[in-house]
């Protein structure tokens, strides 16, 4: 299986109010306004460049007048990266029965409060411009795995009607706010399923919108993973050459260099932070291949990484790095002993070391595919 095809990455870069980025990159997940069980100075040492917010959880809490007091997201949280923030669309198509889906927008309760909510393309757009996101993504309707073809091509009727609605507002919301100093970018979600004339009118129809960039929705969060090759081969000979293209919510290391073959610039997953929080570190089985120049790039899996379970009572007496070819704070710290010690202790330090390493091992392999 050939991993890592170095003619095929789109190598460039794009600007963002807050700063350049240069494709293909990953994204940690800080969904309600913080990577879990991480600081500021822990991201200033991971260095991604860009992180991702959740508009549906930062509208309900800590809410907007909040994030307007404190002038904004980024200084709320105290990072000034850049942020891109989704839609809220895939969390309230989520809550099942506490939704009901209209042309117009979604009516939902809170499942905990039972306190009400409408969400409207407008009103998505609205948030996303008050939290000061930098890369904002279009309102879009990810429909379940398994649906009928009938009921995923409504689901494309409707996310091309809320493009549209959200182009507009957006280009609107630019246009009359004096103090936006520079102006953020608007993605649009590509839906569609695992069919393929769906997949190509949903692209075709966001084309015509016309966006900053194209994100390729539900493959990740919906359809099983056998079938990303198949719908990323659908759609991305349709996309522009010169836009971001995004694969939403991949994935595990082998999946995203696929999808980089294929021609995917970034990423965003919980895995590597919910992971590390669950003793599952990723450790090299090598020093990373692309960093030998004289190899083919024709590793397996199994050779480039495996996954380490350090609550096992085999690490007790291990005083060896948690991964001897990694320059993290836990690997050039602390030995595998004692990261278990502090799992199993309940330390809440044994969380933010076995996220920040997995979260390296993500990035790092990032850098080196970029070069």
């Amino acid at each position: 299986m050939l991993l890592f095809d170095s003619s095929k990455i789109r190598r460039f870069s794009f600007s963002t109010p807050h700063g350049k980025l240069n494709t293909p990159f990953f994204m940690p997940i800080a969904t309600r306004g913080v990577v879990k069980g991480l600081s500021g100075k822990d991201l200033e040492y991971l260095n991604p460049k860009i992180i991702l917010g959740n508009t549906y959880h930062l509208w309900l809490t800590p809410g907007l007048e909040i994030i307007k007091k404190a002038q904004g997201l980024h200084n709320f949280m105290n990072w000034q990266g850049s942020i891109l923030t989704d839609s809220g669309g895939f969390q309230v198509f989520s809550l099942g029965k506490f939704r009901k889906i209209t042309d117009e927008g979604v009516h939902f309760s809170e499942p905990d409060s039972g306190k009400k909510h409408f969400l409207t393309p407008e009103k998505s757009i609205d948030i996303q411009l008050k939290l000061g996101s930098d890369i904002i993504m279009a309102f879009d309707e990810c429909p379940p795995w398994p649906s009928s073809k009938e009921d995923v091509l409504k689901a494309v009727q409707r996310t091309t009607k809320w493009a549209g609605i959200c182009k507009k507002y957006f280009r609107d919301g630019i246009e009359n706010d004096m103090d936006n100093k520079e102006k953020p970018l608007l993605f649009g979600i590509i839906q569609g399923g695992t069919f393929a004339d769906l997949r190509k009118k949903s692209a075709k129809e966001l084309l015509k919108i016309g966006f900053d960039g194209y994100a390729i929705g539900g493959v990740a969060v919906g359809e099983p993973r056998q079938y990303l090759s198949k719908v990323l081969k659908m759609v991305l000979p349709l996309l522009p050459k010169d836009k971001p293209r995004y694969l939403m919510g991949l994935g595990y290391p082998e999946e995203i260099i696929t999808a980089v073959n294929l021609g995917i610039d970034m990423f965003d997953c919980v895995i590597p932070s919910r992971e590390g929080r669950h003793g599952r570190l990723f450790i090299r089985e090598k020093k990373y291949f692309w960093l030998d120049k004289k190899k083919k790039f024709d590793f397996k899996k199994e050779e480039i990484y495996r996954t380490l379970n350090i609550k096992r009572e085999d690490f007790k007496k291990d005083f060896s790095p948690v991964d001897k070819y990694c320059d993290c704070e836990l690997c050039q710290n602390y030995s595998r002993a004692y990261l278990r010690h502090l799992f199993k202790i309940g330390d809440t330090l044994a969380l933010r070391l076995g996220a920040v390493h997995n979260l390296r091992f993500y990035l790092e392999m990032m850098e080196k595919i970029r070069g």
